[in-house]
């Protein structure tokens, strides 16, 4: 293996991946969202639910499911529906959550008080209904990998692109769970949520009108 060669192409590709993680979208808002409103470790675990559907989705694309995409135009176009249908129960949701009253304490201001494993699965859903990130990681993959490059750059390609992605999302929770954002997030509550519901209905209803 050609280190010194195959580097520069691993480079761009994490470079583009911490800057795809890093921009707003329905994951990062969904991550800094919970982490203000239910806690850092359910913020964590959403986070790491996404970060599962992007192993999956990364996976998949290694695999050269490329390849036969055009065997599965059904399959994507439901797996469409469902991301958008998903993404406007989810922007119902904090629009539901904007209009009910103020809570009464900022320590303790969780309105889904449920196990850490609904958010994983909640961060999960948001990343796995997403067919558009299958088209991501097929990008991500060829930019990571030369021609001719042996398989085990693949790996290497994906195992940084988790790191990159587990520290980035877990840091996003942290971030957003400290004192100073819960007690913005408590005195901007109606419009934070409010401004993410609109988000989600429009992410939702700008999927279901795309052509994958």
């Amino acid at each position: 293996m050609d280190l010194p060669t195959i580097l520069p192409h691993l480079a761009v590709a994490w470079s583009v991946y911490f800057l795809a993680v890093i921009s707003p979208g329905p994951a990062t808002l969904a991550i800094a969202g919970t982490a203000m409103a239910n806690g850092r470790s359910r913020g964590m675990a959403l986070a790491t639910g996404v970060i599962t559907g992007s192993f999956i989705w990364a996976i998949l694309a290694a695999l050269g499911l490329s390849a036969l995409l055009t065997q599965f135009a059904y399959a994507l176009t439901g797996l469409k529906i469902a991301g958008g249908c998903y993404l406007l129960w989810l922007g119902w949701k904090n629009l539901r959550s904007a209009v009910k009253a103020n809570y009464g304490s900022v320590e303790r201001m969780s309105h889904e008080d449920l196990p850490l494993k609904v958010f994983y699965l909640r961060g999960l859903g948001i990343h796995l209904t997403n067919p558009k990130a299958i088209f991501v990681w097929i990008s991500l993959v060829s930019l990571g990998l030369p021609a001719h490059a042996p398989p085990e750059v693949l790996y290497i390609f994906i195992g940084g692109a988790m790191i990159i992605g587990v520290t980035s999302f877990n840091m996003l929770a942290v971030l957003f769970s400290t004192e100073p954002m819960v007690r913005g997030y408590a005195k901007a509550r109606r419009v934070i949520e409010g401004a993410m519901g609109l988000f989600f209905g429009l992410a939702g209803l700008k999927l279901l009108t795309s052509r994958i």
